[in-house]
């Protein structure tokens, strides 16, 4: 069983910055694409940023040039950048692991979420 773990969030003012974590646990022999959604209240999940394991990475518009995903595939662990946060970023950011494989197959899964809140 495949269990992701997301840190980092809380309340920052605009102009200000965070870093998100990701951690999934479980025999995990790869995963193939590492992503962070995020969802506002009374909107829909969007993608925010995505890297499959050669490191390739997609971002929406609304965070180019400001958000950086990275990850650790030797850790299993995905990371988002987040810099000159602005209030429309407030949102539960979720991390997804798609393309998971482990002895019993292939799963995606999802995190639990982490508030991030962007006010002054």
């Amino acid at each position: 069983q495949v269990h992701l773990v997301e840190s980092g969030g809380g309340l920052v003012q605009p102009g200000g910055s965070l870093r998100l974590s990701c951690a999934a646990s479980g025999t995990i022999f790869a995963i193939y694409l590492m992503a962070w959604y995020r969802q506002a209240p009374g909107k829909q999940r969007e993608l925010v940023a995505n890297m499959n394991i050669d490191g390739l990475s997609n971002y929406a518009d609304s965070v180019k040039g400001r958000f950086t995903i990275s990850r650790d595939n030797a850790k299993n662990m995905v990371y988002l950048q987040m810099n000159s946060l602005k209030p429309e970023d407030t949102a539960v950011y979720y991390c997804e692991a798609d393309g998971v494989i482990t002895p019993t197959g292939r799963s995606n899964d999802w995190g639990q979420g982490t508030q991030v809140t962007v006010s002054s």
